[in-house]
């Protein structure tokens, strides 16, 4: 994760510079400038035309990695998973590193997807203080944008009411294109969740730790199934809550992790929003 400040950082930022180390490939700008390519959340959010042309990108871009064009629901799926990946870390990271959730909504928010793929690159906007949730015992409690809760279970419910405030009108916008259900979608939400914390507990060496946390989190509304991580001898596993349909252009090829043949040798971690 390379992160652009022009400002000292805020208290719940300083928990990604550790992921930038180990997963250089994840993008976060918090000085709030946009250049050519940027698309504000708020405007993906409320032009047809711009989700249809992001989908139609998306599909060429599939087409060019794989030789075969994807449905373009599949596709649809494709670019939500590039956005959300990411999305969920901005706030997992600093959730399980430092036991902070910053308070950010939709329209705080920026993304541009690169040509040669993987996760979206993400900006927050605006020049004003970001608010944040955080523990009684935690160093930053006196921050003028801190919002202190009482224990870590009300920290859980931040973490989950603020990410589902962002998916919830994303699913809203992007359903008929996706053509799945309210159920479906947030069992996707879950395996977003999940999934890209998971991976990046690995790398940091704090999968037990992470493990851990997405268990108790989870299950909880409106997010459908749990974390259900099972142990395979030494190796954790989990099936995925929902399909993100790539078998249907590598049928040879399932997913980690695929509910369609969670049995599948090697099927463990997740990996990342370029896959």
């Amino acid at each position: 994760m390379t992160v652009r400040s022009a400002a000292p950082p805020a208290p719940w930022a300083t928990a990604y510079p550790a992921f930038t180390r180990v997963f250089p490939d994840l993008r976060v700008r918090l000085d709030g400038r946009l250049e050519h390519g940027w698309v504000p959340v708020r405007r993906l959010l409320g032009s047809p035309a711009l989700r249809a042309r992001l989908i139609a990108a998306e599909l060429c871009a599939a087409e060019r990695r794989y030789g075969r064009a994807p449905r373009p629901d599949v596709a649809a799926g494709f670019w939500l998973h590039r956005y959300a990946w990411p999305l969920c870390l901005l706030f997992t990271l600093p959730w399980l590193l430092q036991r902070r959730v910053p308070l950010l909504g939709p329209e705080r928010l920026a993304c541009r997807h690169q040509p040669r793929g993987g996760p979206a690159e993400l900006a927050v906007l605006g020049s004003g203080s970001t608010r944040f949730a955080c523990l009684p015992d935690d160093p930053s409690t006196g921050h003028p944008g801190a919002l202190v809760l009482p224990n870590q279970r009300a920290l859980d419910a931040a973490l989950r009411r603020t990410v589902a405030a962002q998916l919830g009108p994303l699913f809203a916008a992007f359903g008929p294109e996706l053509r799945r259900g309210p159920r479906t979608l947030w069992g996707l939400a879950t395996d977003e969740l999940v999934e890209g914390l998971w991976f990046a507990a690995g790398l940091l060496g704090e999968e037990a730790r992470a493990v851990a946390a997405l268990t108790g989190l989870l299950p909880a509304e409106p997010f459908a199934g749990a974390a259900s991580f099972r142990a395979d001898g030494p190796d954790l596993r989990r099936s995925r809550v929902s399909c993100c349909l790539f078998y249907t252009l590598r049928p040879d090829r399932p997913c980690a992790g695929c509910p369609r043949n969670c049995r599948q040798p090697g099927a463990n971690r997740q990996l990342t929003g370029g896959d």
